[in-house]
């Protein structure tokens, strides 16, 4: 379960103290300089929010890695580990047509894929499917009992 953490620090006093100061002065004189200086003063305030906030993150993974490690948990310490190699990875949102080009826009990726599944869903050759058909009063195998389900599913591996 993920706690919560206060967003608010000691240290960031500074760096608010400077944005309140610059906003004042931009309210008393709403000049050119003072709107350059809010901004700058911003941008400083988010610089310093952002990098704080990665090396916070990257501690935290760190010590469910160290965590893992140390439980013996080697399922989650593996998938940790591969999600940290990987690093950030975006969504790309790009599908082939019939031909193999590339498509991107999203009005033609929703027409690629309606194409697609209508191919893949609708069976044009019904008297085959007919045939292959095989109508019997009794099932073929019999139905398993609880107590073969229970046998099958003790055999496996765990998370299977």
């Amino acid at each position: 379960m993920k706690q919560h953490k206060p967003r608010f620090y000691e240290e960031y006093l500074d760096v608010l103290y400077q944005r309140k100061q610059a906003k004042w002065q931009w309210l008393q004189d709403p000049s050119q300089s003072s709107v350059d200086n809010i901004n700058n003063a911003r941008h400083e305030d988010d610089r310093h929010f952002k990098k704080k906030k990665k090396k916070e993150y990257m501690k935290v993974r760190i010590q469910e890695l160290e965590n893992n490690n140390k439980i013996k948990n080697i399922r989650d310490l593996c998938r940790s580990i591969s999600d940290f190699k990987k690093g950030y990875q975006p969504r790309t949102d790009i599908v082939k047509d019939e031909k193999g080009d590339l498509v991107a826009e999203s009005h033609s990726i929703l027409a690629r894929w309606k194409n697609h599944f209508l191919q893949l869903l609708n069976v044009h050759g019904d008297n085959d499917v007919r045939q292959t058909q095989i109508h019997t009063t009794e099932p073929l195998v019999p139905e398993p009992s609880a107590f073969e389900v229970y046998l099958s599913i003790e055999k496996l591996k765990s998370h299977k």
